[in-house]
């Protein structure tokens, strides 16, 4: 099974060498327009994964997604009683 994940942003100077960061973790996207990509890898690993794919000479930065450290429980998650009546008319 998979365990914590996270995402790291590189983003690099050509798009020739994104297949060569398959080898670090999963490629989830490739930005053509931007020049990025998205990959996953084990939360325990992503400091030294990092450290690694930023010493390479095609990388211009590489950032760390904070998406597991959001809270994503909300104070206020009852919906509005006016809304609730909507949602059950098909408005």
């Amino acid at each position: 099974m998979l365990g914590q994940r996270q995402g790291i942003i590189v983003w690099l100077y050509s798009l020739k060498q994104a297949k060569l960061l398959r080898k670090f973790g999963n490629v989830h996207f490739v930005s053509k327009r931007l020049k990025y990509v998205v990959l996953y890898c084990d939360l325990e690993d992503t400091e030294t994964i990092m450290e690694k794919i930023q010493s390479l000479s095609f990388v211009k930065k590489v950032e760390p997604s904070f998406k597991p450290f959001l809270k994503t429980e909300y104070e206020n998650s009852k919906p509005d009683k006016a809304k609730e009546y909507d949602y059950r008319m098909g408005i």
